[in-house]
């Protein structure tokens, strides 16, 4: 106690209780019990419906899921983090209901960092501010992308504790890497922890540079050493989780190629150009950084009764436009993404602060700090900035795994606004000569204020504000061609002036601050107050109450159609149903009651998505097609049955009219069949296009150029020419008889060997099969279902999912979860004897970097 100062613990206090606050006046709904919805939160538990029902069931994890894409693991649909030591400290934020949780987790974590990077506490309670109120934080919640927002927070204080470890404090920055690259990964959001990486390596050459210069490169590559070790051992506790998604990731899009050339978005290794750049960001869109609605902002947005749109309205007698213009969402953005729910915008203080710390911090900071800010913008750019996005695309490792390149933009995110607070420091701390700061607080004011005038001026200086999607506006609706654009250049002129009156308010508090004539203390409270003002209501335009709801809406979100009550009532034990009256491959609707042929889901298996490329899309427009056409049910049924992919996918059921009675599809292979004619393709291509010339319930196809495989292909071929040249018993049957998505057992009985195909996803990682207790192998057929041969007799077969990388992981995490606490307990010994040290004047010089 001897040490103990209240004054000291005041600003921690303060940053408690304000970090608490802030959220549930944000999120205000929530102390209603309102929860949050969303498009990907209702896909979500469409997604999970199966497992979470499997749960409530059996009490145990399902790695496995049947109701989407014909059966998937679930490894990233529900995120399995293990059984490591990280969990509990990941629940701590838990106590806040969601989303309040999250927007607590974003202020607390750029709190930590500011702190680690030695900033004074009251100006860090500011900067945490600027970090959790950036429109991207709280535009990513909207969507009810939870575990991207969570990873945000965690890289915060990750970088902070790699620059406190690089800064003198070796052990105890190993320690909190561990602990936040730990938390990093544990939320399964691989792509943000990827751009952090960016950010460590650039700060790492940096402080390689000026090692080099003060001759202390021992030092850094031994704290370099350390780091690395704290690194594997955050790696290691997360082994269940990295493990499953390293295997797995190998037979998704992301992951190599079948060797499939007939598909040539499935020729090469990882997603393709396309994929990744879809969502690029426009070059000029970036100054939506300073001026939220200089590219319109939403795709969907409401405009006010005293607009453009509003007046041709009225002119047109519409009655309550008020009202109308409330609830009209309209097309507003105009940049060239394929559609957002709005921009990113880190504030017009925070480009002010930037600019201005780009004259007065010091390089040590400053370079690093530039160069991710750069690298981060010209990666978004994407598709927009091809060269460059093509370098990386093919030549850094990892790369071409991720889409969505607008995404790294978060590491903007963090830069901007951590220099912005680093300039503040040396205005506080006095480290620069007033004439210094006052001249560069007139070439910052100048560069970022004259942005905003310009546009506020000339708002047509950003282009015709037309977007691409206004052709589609015709007849009563024709006349929105014109306002449109009128109300986008409004928008930008408005928000412009608003980033300029920011900008000037920010300023003069500056000048005041270095004059002398405003304190500390005032400066730092008005500049947070500001900070809120500007950030807050631009983020209450993507993130607000609408995005709220009951919460027995929230976990019901679909009601069952007349459709889907009538398939419900089918006891048979597994099979599939495609609905057309969805987005087929980009809905998981569906799956909330259904096996689903469709699904939504960016990792997808490879296998499955070239089914989809190849057949799949081919066959359901011949379906979709032919219900055009036809009058009576018995005039479809030829197309059915001219539908062998889907046909061996067991189809049972088709919906066109969800108020109507599906379509019964008679020529469902079933779960499991017994072929009378094995063929053999050379290559995957062969495979692929056999699959329509046969009839894929009495015939199979093999691939022989695969060579891994459970069962040597001589034997494969020996038993394919028994089956192909002898009588097979007429009688034989095989059945599902018992289903669990992890547990499959099916009845076979024949007085003859037969080859059975089971309308299952074959999945080497995990299924493996039994019979009379006693493991057997299984091949893959047709491209990407299960078959096997099968001895005659009258016995049970069992397939189990049981994934070794779970088991494996697991150990490894419980292993590390121990080396951590160890470590941990190691650092604060290490503390406390030099505090000791220190008191008694015997400090010891060993443990100086501790």
């Amino acid at each position: 106690m001897k040490d103990f100062s209240f004054k000291k613990t005041v600003p921690y206090i303060v940053a408690t209780v304000l970090f608490i606050v802030l959220p549930f006046v944000y999120f205000s709904p929530v102390l209603e019990g309102k929860v949050m919805v969303g498009k990907d939160i209702h896909s979500y538990w469409a997604m999970v419906k199966e497992a979470k029902t499997y749960y409530e069931k059996t009490g145990e994890r399902q790695f496995w899921t049947n109701s989407m894409f014909g059966g998937m693991p679930t490894y990233q649909i529900e995120t399995y983090r293990g059984k490591g030591i990280l969990q509990h400290l990941h629940n701590l934020h838990t106590v806040f209901p969601r989303p309040a949780s999250f927007l607590f987790l974003y202020l607390v974590c750029g709190f930590l960092m500011l702190l680690l990077f030695r900033i004074n506490p009251w100006l860090s309670i500011v900067g945490s501010i600027l970090f959790a109120f950036a429109s991207y934080n709280l535009i990513i919640i909207a969507a009810g992308h939870t575990s991207k927002s969570m990873a945000i927070a965690y890289i915060m204080p990750l970088i902070g504790s790699v620059v406190l470890a690089y800064r003198g404090q070796r052990l105890l920055g190993a320690l909190l890497l561990t602990l936040t690259l730990g938390l990093a990964i544990l939320v399964n959001h691989l792509q943000i922890v990827y751009y952090a990486l960016f950010v460590l390596i650039l700060f790492f050459i940096s402080e390689l540079i000026f090692a080099i210069k003060e001759k202390k490169v021992p030092d850094l590559l031994k704290t370099t050493g350390v780091l690395i070790v704290a690194a594997l051992l955050a790696i290691a506790v997360n082994a269940a989780g990295l493990l499953t998604t390293y295997e797995y990731s190998k037979y998704t899009m992301r992951g190599p190629s079948n060797g499939l050339t007939i598909d040539v978005h499935s020729s090469q290794e990882g997603l393709s150009t396309d994929y990744i750049t879809q969502w690029s960001y426009g070059i000029d869109e970036t100054l939506t950084l300073l001026i939220p609605n200089f590219k319109g902002g939403a795709t969907g947005g409401t405009l006010s009764a005293d607009s453009h749109t509003a007046r041709a309205l009225r002119g047109m007698g519409v009655r309550d436009i008020d009202g109308m213009m409330k609830e009209f969402r309209l097309p507003l953005y105009w940049g060239t993404q394929p559609f957002t729910m709005g921009p990113v915008y880190v504030g017009a203080i925070v480009c002010l602060l930037f600019v201005f710390g780009l004259f007065v911090v010091n390089g040590r900071n400053k370079w690093w700090l530039l160069a991710v800010t750069i690298l981060s913008i010209l990666l978004a750019w994407g598709r927009n900035f091809m060269p460059f996005t093509e370098f990386f695309i093919n030549y850094v490792p990892m790369y071409n795994k991720f889409r969505t390149v607008s995404m790294t933009l978060v590491m903007a995110g963090i830069t901007m606004p951590l220099l912005g607070i680093l300039a503040l420091k040396t205005i506080y701390k006095g480290e620069v000569s007033k004439e210094k700061l006052l001249k560069s607080l007139y070439y910052s004011t100048g560069i970022i204020g004259g942005i905003c005038l310009l546009f506020w001026a000339f708002p047509s200086l950003a282009g015709n504000f037309i977007s691409p999607g206004d052709a589609q506006f015709t007849g009563q609706h024709e006349f929105l061609k014109s306002t449109l654009p009128l109300d986008r250049k409004e928008m930008l002129r408005s928000d412009a002036f608003r980033s300029l009156a920011f900008v000037l308010s920010a300023a003069v508090v500056l000048f005041f601050t270095i004059k002398g004539t405003l304190k500390t203390a005032y400066s730092m409270a008005i500049l947070g107050v500001l900070c809120i003002i500007d950030l807050y209501p631009i983020c209450k335009r993507y993130m607000n109450d609408s995005h709220f709801t009951d919460s027995t809406i929230m976990f019901q979100p679909y009601r069952a159609s007349v459709a889907d009550r009538i398939i419900l009532e089918d006891q048979t034990l597994n099979f599939r149903v495609l609905n057309l009256t969805v987005n087929i491959f980009n809905d998981a609707s569906p799956s909330y009651f259904h096996k689903n042929i469709g699904g939504y889901h960016a990792a997808k298996l490879r296998r499955y998505q070239e089914l989809i490329n190849i057949h799949l899309g081919r066959e359901i427009n011949d379906l979709i097609s032919a219900l055009h056409r036809i009058r009576t049910l018995e005039e479809f049924h030829p197309q059915l049955r001219n539908s062998p992919v889907l046909n061996m996918l067991n189809m049972r059921y088709l919906i066109v009219d969800p108020n109507g009675e599906p379509i019964i599809n008679p020529y469902a292979n079933g779960n499991a069949w017994l072929v009378e004619k094995i063929h053999f393709a050379n290559n995957p291509d062969e495979e692929m296009l056999m699959l329509s010339e046969m009839d894929t319930k009495t015939e199979m196809v093999i691939d022989v150029s695969i060579t891994d495989r459970a069962i040597d292909i001589d034997d494969i071929l020996k038993f394919a020419n028994n089956i192909n040249n002898t009588t097979l018993d007429s009688m034989a049957s095989i059945e599902l008889i018992s289903y669990m998505p992890m547990e499959l057992i099916y009845r076979f009985n024949s007085k003859t060997d037969q080859m059975a195909v089971f309308s299952e996803i074959f999945y080497s990682k995990g299924w493996n099969v039994y019979i009379n207790g006693e493991k057997v192998p299984h091949i893959r057929a047709n491209y990407l279902l299960r078959a096997m041969p099968l001895k005659a007799g009258n016995y049970e077969i069992i397939f189990r999912f049981e994934p070794q990388m779970v088991r494996i992981g697991n150990i490894i995490a419980i292993i590390s979860s121990i080396i951590i606490l160890l470590f941990a307990g190691f650092v604060i010994w290490q503390k406390i004897k030099i505090k000791r040290n220190k008191e008694t004047g015997n400090e010891e010089t060993s443990l100086k970097n501790t």
